[in-house]
């Protein structure tokens, strides 16, 4: 082998040791964000500690970091149930979550990933919670007492996933849905309410009606009773002169009619 020969071949026997130090180099560490937590596994094998905020070693080549979201999260996650008297009842719940950071060891070894913890836990125990909250009312309670539904499932659900270590925020109603044959019932019966207090309504009317009359009527025989006590004997003769218009009739009425006396002046004449 010649000397130039040589020489190459240490220049790129050295060139690949640079470049396997520098691989093992920038393969020995992991920098964890803000918001995340990373997990380190050995072989396929999770190691014991989660990887918070900051620089951290880790064995090269031999080692993986799975890195995971612990910001909130939110999902929309569908539900169905049967209520205490046995209606149907759907809902949607948009739910608000997030890992907890010194969980995800053992969230790495029983989910793998968020979509695993969607599918495998959330959205069955989403089911479960909202069983449990429907059960314990009639569907009209439900509709009637939404908050009280809705606070039953809050805490059914974050009492079953904080054991996955997962936190949940908040949770709210996106729809509520009834079955077919009990919105029609409750159709049917806001119809025969309105008519109901429709019909209320007449009878009050009628009733206030026929006691308007009844006041009337008092008032009109009150007034006619006043009447009657006032128009004294000496009322009604005064009442009449003050009527008269000087003029005294010229004949009495009736069988035997007898002349009246005329008192024209000048004439004094007899019928």
């Amino acid at each position: 082998m010649s000397s130039s020969q040589a020489q190459t071949w240490q220049t790129t026997v050295l060139l690949v040791i640079i470049g396997l130090v520098a691989l093992l180099g920038l393969n020995s560490f992991v920098i964890i964000n803000p918001g995340e937590a990373g997990v380190i596994s050995i072989l396929g094998k999770a190691r014991d500690g989660e990887l918070l905020e900051g620089f951290h070693i880790k064995p090269p080549l031999i080692s993986k970091v799975d890195i995971y979201d612990v910001t909130v999260q939110k999902f929309e996650v569908p539900a169905q149930s049967s209520t205490k008297d046995l209606q149907d009842l759907s809902a949607s719940f948009a739910i608000n979550f997030r890992l907890d950071p010194t969980q995800v060891v053992h969230i790495r070894r029983t989910q793998g990933t968020l979509q695993n913890i969607v599918a495998k836990i959330i959205a069955p125990q989403t089911q479960e919670s909202f069983k449990v909250a429907a059960a314990r009312r009639t569907v009209e309670e439900a509709i009637t007492k939404r908050d009280e539904l809705k606070q039953d499932f809050d805490k059914a659900l974050g009492d079953r996933l904080i054991k996955y270590g997962i936190i949940v925020l908040d949770t709210s109603v996106v729809d509520l849905t009834f079955s077919t044959e009990f919105s029609k019932a409750v159709e049917e019966k806001q119809i025969a309410e309105q008519r109901a207090q429709r019909a209320v309504y007449v009878a009050q009317e009628a009733e206030q009606e026929a006691e308007a009359n009844v006041n009337r009527a008092k008032g009109q025989a009150e007034a006619q009773r006043l009447l009657r006590e006032t128009l004294t004997p000496e009322l009604l003769q005064k009442q009449a002169i003050e009527k008269w218009d000087g003029k005294f009739p010229q004949v009495m009425g009736g069988n035997g009619a007898l002349p009246f006396i005329n008192l024209d002046p000048g004439k004094l004449t007899t019928h």
